[in-house]
């Protein structure tokens, strides 16, 4: 991690270090239910440093959002590869480590529209999508964008480990517990109440026609510490006050914008209901040394999706 990264998300970012965590994964991972329960017992084996910042973070959450681990068993990370789902030759250190973590969390869950749906998702940039609203994109600033903000079954958690780092990409992080007070009365009010509406990402339609979603809230719960879905490029208010309400949002997301350019071996935890993200531009090479993060999306509990998932991955459909 960067000196300027570290200085900006400290002291109010909780980091611990993982150093010392030896995991024997063995050979390429085969991501099956079989795997997740080899990764549950791997709990057991998780650095104390680690496993408290961990659990203290899902009772309590953070005023940040955020959690980063540093020094999570990686193996040795071959190339990196030029899409998402090319095949690799590495092992499953990365993929172990990661979803060991994230059942501290909860239940890690796929999305069909994500990589298929895979339980663990190589985040690198890809020549197709370098100007999207993505996260294979590179040339443009993925905007501050809930993960999944439009979906019913949206998850609690998202992870990102990096396996190789780039330092012109720094990952942004805002959280509403940092900007609330910062908003006006008025705009707080507008903001818990039913005034937006929220389209769906693009992955997400595989060709359908997008609709924009149900009426709902951007903050809801505790006035002093509410939880926010919120979405710069996707979500709209229905009405002038609710379009002013979430300008004033944004530009105080933005006045609050930490940066973190993440390292070989850091995992960073966002807080999906405290926290927005995105990432600045950055320029790949495309000759197997670009930034390569793996991702896996947790949820507090599986059983809702039941009706719209198979297995461990979630098939809601969206469009006409």
């Amino acid at each position: 991690m960067n000196a300027p990264g570290v200085a900006q998300l400290s002291p109010q970012m909780t980091i611990a270090s993982a150093a010392g965590w030896n995991l024997a994964a063995g050979q390429t991972a085969v991501l099956d239910e079989a795997f997740v329960d080899r990764a549950s017992r791997g709990g057991r084996q998780v650095p104390a440093e680690v496993y408290d910042a961990v659990v203290q973070f899902a009772n309590h959450g953070s005023l940040t959002g955020g959690l980063l681990l540093t020094d999570v068993p990686l193996g040795t990370p071959p190339a990196t590869p030029p899409t998402p789902t090319t095949p690799t030759t590495k092992d499953a250190t990365s993929e172990l480590a990661l979803l060991t973590i994230a059942r501290l969390l909860g239940q890690p869950v796929g999305y069909r529209p994500e990589h298929g749906g895979d339980l663990v998702q190589n985040i690198v940039p890809t020549k197709s999508a370098t100007s999207r609203q993505v996260s294979t994109s590179s040339a443009v600033q993925l905007m501050f964008h809930t993960e999944a903000a439009f979906h019913p079954h949206r998850p609690r958690y998202l992870l990102l480990l990096c396996l190789r780092g780039d330092p012109d990409a720094a990952t942004t992080m805002a959280s509403i517990g940092e900007a609330i007070d910062q908003l006006t009365s008025a705009t707080r009010a507008v903001l818990f109440e039913p005034r937006f509406r929220t389209a769906v990402d693009e992955s997400y339609l595989h060709g359908r026609l997008n609709q924009l979603g149900a009426p709902c809230p951007v903050l809801r719960g505790d006035p002093q510490r509410p939880t926010m879905v919120f979405d710069a490029d996707l979500m709209v208010g229905m009405d002038r006050a609710a379009e002013d309400a979430l300008a004033e949002l944004g530009t105080v997301l933005a006045t609050n914008q930490r940066e973190l350019v993440l390292r070989a071996g850091d995992l960073l935890i966002v807080d999906n209901d405290a926290a927005v993200h995105g990432r600045t531009p950055f320029t790949p090479r495309f000759d197997g040394t670009d930034r390569w993060l793996q991702r896996t999306f947790v949820v507090a509990d599986i059983s809702p999706s039941a009706g719209q998932r198979d297995g461990r991955v979630i098939t809601t459909q969206f469009g006409s």
